[in-house]
């Protein structure tokens, strides 16, 4: 299991087509992913789920991967959540 805490910048995540391409990036990867931050924590392919944690630019949010292509699943979320 990986956990990593990243702060998103760049973006406004709480909108639709940036939550949708986040759910695509998880999707692409057995591991199963969480992400969490205050008392929510939903999984990262879910779009309703991830919908419900309202993401915004400065915030600090958990990334949990459990799976084989763990460090690779969460790489490239970090990559998502910060426009690179």
């Amino acid at each position: 299991m990986l956990k990593k805490v990243i702060t998103i910048e760049g973006q406004n995540s709480s909108e639709a087509k940036p939550v949708a391409m986040l759910v695509q990036v998880a999707s692409q990867y057995e591991s199963t992913i969480y992400l969490e931050t205050g008392s929510k924590r939903v999984n990262a392919k879910s779009i309703m789920g991830m919908m419900t944690l309202a993401l915004m630019e400065g915030m600090d949010i958990m990334v949990e991967a459990d799976g084989n292509d763990e460090t690779a699943a969460v790489s490239e979320i970090e990559k998502n959540l910060n426009n690179q």
